[in-house]
């Protein structure tokens, strides 16, 4: 990947309304250079965060649309009902198509930055070096899984060199890739662990709770049984949660958070939009696939909770009626993993261990507790009890990642999204893609 030295400064800019710790002049602030000052190192770190949160959220809505959770009627712009649902993708440009790429790559890059400089920087001790190199490799690690996420060409950079004048770094097999994220993974929860009590830095108010290098480590644990889960290592998900923050007896929505403001110069979240007036729409197929409460008549409670019934709008030979109250303020952050996906994780190991009745009481857990549905007196068959941990894994983690899309493919039950207009004459028929185009930029260089 290659980055001009402006574009990489620009993925680790931005002001604090979201308690993110920046320097006296974010807008202007030096490139990280041997010996870095404290408070240069604070100022990286968090500027890895800033680097991916505005295509977090923007992730959120093209995946969402991908998996037929979102729909979204923009008059300004009708590629969200035509490239993103019919195609083609055109990996041309840096939206749409071309998208969910460069932004990680500057986090990844920028953490490059961090960790070639690290071990000069005398103002910070061999522990808070060590804490720093894990939450930077953890960093890395979740952004090369949102590329490894929307891309499944099976060829993707592993970047290793900082130089903006090396040539491109060659593309890798997608299995290449995981087995990268689970080493950064890995290596980085053996420097968190002798990182010392705290980071040399303050994270944002997203991190409450997994702020100190020991709690972080929780987070890249959880990171780590995702990874596994991705890579049917089923063992792997299990020994990972073991060390993570999974607590069926806490609250479900605990975990780490990407943080948004309204402050001068912060980032509104994006997906905060007027339910009933807005752009963006719940698919209708959500309301028709909830379960019922435990009253036999009201829908799962985290349908019910998460979108509210609007006038009809749309687009396109598209309608719906059902809005998204998932995000009801400019401040409200997106989650990127929290304790209900890691009680659906564990399930979901033992699901695919043949252990139905061992993942009975996590399905349970949330049916009851997140849906307020009737608990279960078994599972089924083993097919039956991946239809319903889906089922869970998708009203739980409703427009927080694209979760439907991605477990829908590696489950190979892409066909089963639905597709809305499939004998238009002048278009051509809705799909389901597969993955995202690699961005032409990437692609021609590497010829």
């Amino acid at each position: 990947m290659r980055l001009s030295t402006t574009a990489l400064l620009a993925g680790l800019v931005a002001l604090g309304a979201c308690n993110f710790d920046l320097s006296t002049n974010p807008n202007s602030p030096d490139p990280i250079g041997s010996d870095p000052s404290r408070n240069e190192i604070s100022v990286a770190a968090n500027g890895l965060l800033i680097a991916f949160r505005n295509d977090l959220a923007d992730f959120a809505l093209d995946v969402g649309i991908f998996g037929r959770e979102v729909l979204r009627f923009d008059g300004s712009d009708p590629r969200f009902t035509g490239e993103l649902l019919h195609g083609p993708l055109d990996p041309g440009g840096d939206a749409f198509g071309g998208d969910h790429w460069g932004d990680e790559y500057t986090a990844i890059r920028g953490g490059n930055l961090i960790l070639s400089v690290l071990p000069t920087a005398t103002q910070l001790s061999a522990e808070e070096q060590s804490a720093t190199s894990g939450y930077v490799k953890t960093i890395q690690a979740f952004n090369y899984l949102l590329v490894l996420n929307s891309h499944t060409q099976d060829s993707i950079p592993i970047v290793t060199d900082t130089s903006i004048t090396a040539p491109p770094a060659p593309f890798q097999t997608n299995a290449a890739a995981f087995d990268h994220v689970v080493a950064l993974l890995d290596q980085a929860a053996a420097e968190l662990a002798a990182g010392g009590a705290a980071f040399p830095f303050p994270l944002p108010a997203g991190f409450s709770g997994f702020s100190t290098p020991a709690t972080f480590a929780q987070f890249n644990r959880a990171l780590r049984a995702r990874v596994a889960a991705y890579r049917q290592d089923w063992n792997g998900v299990l020994t990972a949660l073991a060390t993570s923050f999974i607590d069926p007896a806490a609250p479900l929505d605990r975990g780490v958070y990407m943080d948004y403001g309204t402050g001068p110069g912060d980032l509104a979240n994006p997906l905060s939009i007027d339910p009933l007036q807005g752009e963006n729409f719940a698919h209708p197929s959500l309301r028709t696939g909830a379960q019922l409460q435990v009253d036999g008549v009201t829908p799962d409670a985290r349908f019910a909770s998460k979108t509210v019934t609007r006038p009809v709008g749309s687009a396109d030979d598209l309608s719906s009626d059902l809005g998204w109250v998932r995000y009801p303020s400019p401040n409200s952050p997106i989650p990127i993993i929290k304790n209900e996906e890691l009680i659906l994780l564990r399930a979901e190991a033992n699901i695919g261990l043949g252990l139905l009745p061992s993942a009975l009481p996590d399905i349970n857990t949330v049916r009851t507790l997140s849906g307020n549905l009737p608990a279960l007196a078994d599972l089924g068959t083993p097919e039956q009890a991946v239809t319903e941990l889906l089922y869970n894994r998708l009203y739980s983690l409703l427009f927080e990642g694209g979760h439907r899309w991605i477990d829908a493919r590696r489950y190979g039950r892409l066909a089963t999204l639905p597709l809305d207009r499939t004998t238009r004459p002048d278009v051509p028929p809705d799909q389901v893609f597969a993955t995202f185009p690699i961005p032409s930029d990437e692609v021609l260089p590497r010829q």
